[in-house]
């Protein structure tokens, strides 16, 4: 099993749409094994976009997603990385395909309602970014759980 992670960024979050988000990630195969709320600091922003650093549009990525309250969730799955990335959507949200996440709730491209892994190495700097050991619970361990 393969993990990533996804952000609900402040735009989705302020909307209420964490609920769609992640019934769209379960609905397409994926298992949350890592869920919180967080809000960032602009130097925490900074260090999660450094691979940015430099570009034009780093700054607006540091104040955005600074800017309310994000939803962290690392999901696991067969080819987790590529279903994510369908599911999701192209960047801007106006050249995504009909029915991905960004197509639905994200208003431009700077506000696309969704951040997700596009590698193997992102996704393992990106997780351990958010959460520790103890806050993933591997799918195998989820089965069958309840009372």
């Amino acid at each position: 099993m393969k993990r990533t992670l996804v952000l609900i960024k402040p735009d989705a979050v302020g909307r209420n749409q964490i609920g769609e988000v992640i019934r769209r990630f379960e609905d397409g195969g994926l298992r949350v094994v890592g869920l919180k709320m967080v809000a960032l600091s602009r130097s925490e922003g900074a260090r999660f976009y450094r691979v940015h650093e430099g570009k034009p549009f780093y700054q607006d990525l540091i104040d955005f997603i600074a800017s309310g309250p994000i939803v962290a969730m690392a999901l696991e799955g067969k080819e987790a990385i590529s279903r994510v990335r369908r599911l999701i959507g192209a960047t801007d949200p106006l050249q995504a395909e009909e029915g991905t996440i960004r197509h639905h709730m994200g208003t431009n491209v700077g506000r696309n309602a969704v951040h997700g892994s596009d590698s193997a190495p992102s996704a393992a700097i990106e997780i351990a970014f958010f959460f520790n050991e103890l806050e993933i619970v591997p799918a195998s361990q989820g089965e069958g759980a309840g009372g």
